[in-house]
């Protein structure tokens, strides 16, 4: 398998009857017709009591390479006709997109993005969005309630191993959006600046075993020899207690952490944390990870834990590995359109949103109307719009926020729910929808 090439056209990141239907369209002269789309959730994850947008700055990346070069080309010219296939050699998309901005709360029916354009230019961008968009939101969403459950320790997310090799990075930008504070995989650290963070593995330790047995302490001098003092520990291999005995052996009492990755972590945070403090490294910090999620997180809550590291769970949405956001279209040439279809019924007609907040910053409900109408206004409660412009005649705009910029986002917004929006368990959406006009 090659590897990936970080410009390569993304054009065919796509489904062919997003083609077919171009191809219809050019034939049948419906193609210029200028429409509106929206990608939005009908319904949030069961249970989920918010979401967080994530994603939209792989997007706009993604946006800017999609292009139809002659590989691509090649590829949809075994099924579409040649009009079509010259058509989309030149194609570049030239229309607007509106949407919340990257790290804002979302809920059931919020217009997360808007698109404006063409049919033909529009009609083309539905998977490349939802791919992403459903894939990072999801993790975002999942990792803001595992953020919350820490309660202000530090989260290391390390699940590569439990995910495709594409998605992992993209995984650790969705968490570290989310309030991660490092991950362990590499290419997040260079794609996207996200912190690195990672020491050893059982098989470190098990390397350094001989006919004559175990030899943990020289595991430990050697990792301590490369990485000094302030290296993390990893303690569980064979015995806890002598491991931990071990290590602050080997390095003395400055160890920076040990590691707990199997067991009852509970139980052993609270054992090891008094064989720490006994031993003199009242400083060291202890590290666990294995099978985590925001339950599990939630239930350490009381122990001294001072990391977690997190894995599967969380790169694979923590059981809601997909958003549930669809991309519809709402308008044409100005004429609202809905789905009416059981179950999967679309409002017509572009939309605008606020949220209205009391005066100390809780939020208490999300306001839709026509993108066209006037905005309705409350004398009780603070308005806040959430549409951004994010693209003018197909170019990003300036001053979009950046990573940084968003994960102060998600923090805010996690502060500004009511105090059961934050809940792990099964509940309504934090604060209703209501559609006016």
């Amino acid at each position: 398998m090659r590897n990936r090439d970080e410009h390569a056209s993304t054009a065919l990141l796509t489904d062919q009857y997003e083609l077919t239907m171009l191809a219809a369209a050019l034939a049948d002269g419906s193609a210029q017709r200028e429409c509106v789309f929206e990608v939005f959730a009908r319904r949030l994850p069961t249970g989920r009591r918010y979401g967080v947008v994530a994603g939209t700055g792989r997007l706009l990346d993604a946006l800017a390479d999609f292009r139809f070069t002659e590989p691509e080309l090649d590829v949809v010219s075994r099924f579409l006709d040649p009009a079509t296939v010259e058509w989309l050699s030149n194609y570049r998309f030239t229309g607007d997109i509106d949407g919340y901005p990257e790290g804002e709360l979302y809920f059931p029916g919020s217009p997360i993005l808007t698109v404006r354009g063409s049919f033909a230019e529009s009609v083309l961008l539905e998977t490349l969005i939802l791919s992403i968009y459903n894939h990072d939101s999801a993790i975002a969403s999942a990792a803001a309630r595992m953020v919350s459950a820490a309660s202000g320790r530090r989260m290391i997310e390390m699940g590569s191993r439990r995910t495709h090799e594409w998605a992992a990075p993209a995984s650790s930008r969705a968490a570290y959006l989310a309030g991660f504070d490092a991950t362990s995989n590499l290419q997040a650290v260079r794609e996207f600046g996200v912190p690195g963070a990672g020491t050893s593995a059982h098989a470190f330790t098990l390397l350094h075993s001989g006919a004559d047995g175990e030899h943990e302490a020289e595991a430990f001098r050697s990792q301590v020899a490369v990485q000094g003092v302030g290296t993390t520990l990893l303690v569980d291999t064979f015995d806890i207690t002598r491991g931990v005995a071990t290590a602050v052996e080997v390095a003395g009492p400055e160890l920076g952490g040990v590691r707990i990755d199997s067991g009852d972590l509970g139980v052993l945070a609270r054992q090891v944390r008094d064989q720490l403090d006994g031993l003199g490294a009242t400083k060291t910090r202890i590290v666990v990870s294995g099978d985590l999620d925001e339950y599990a997180i939630a239930a350490l809550r009381a122990e001294p834990v001072d990391v977690y590291g997190v894995g599967t769970s969380v790169v694979v949405g923590s059981g809601a590995p997909t958003a549930g956001m669809v991309y519809k279209l709402v308008e044409v040439d100005g004429i609202p359109v809905a789905k009416r279809s059981s179950h999967k019924e679309s409002r017509g007609g572009a939309k605008s949103a606020l949220r209205l907040a009391r005066p100390t910053g809780t939020v208490v409900e999300e306001v839709i109307y026509p993108a066209n109408g006037e905005a309705p206004v409350s004398e009780e409660f603070t308005a806040r719009p959430l549409q951004v412009p994010m693209v003018r005649k197909g170019v990003p705009v300036d001053g979009l926020a950046d990573l940084t910029q968003s994960r102060d986002l998600v923090a805010r917004g996690l502060v500004s729910l009511p105090w059961e929006g934050l809940k792990l368990s099964a509940g309504e959406p934090a604060i209703p929808t209501t559609y006016v006009g």
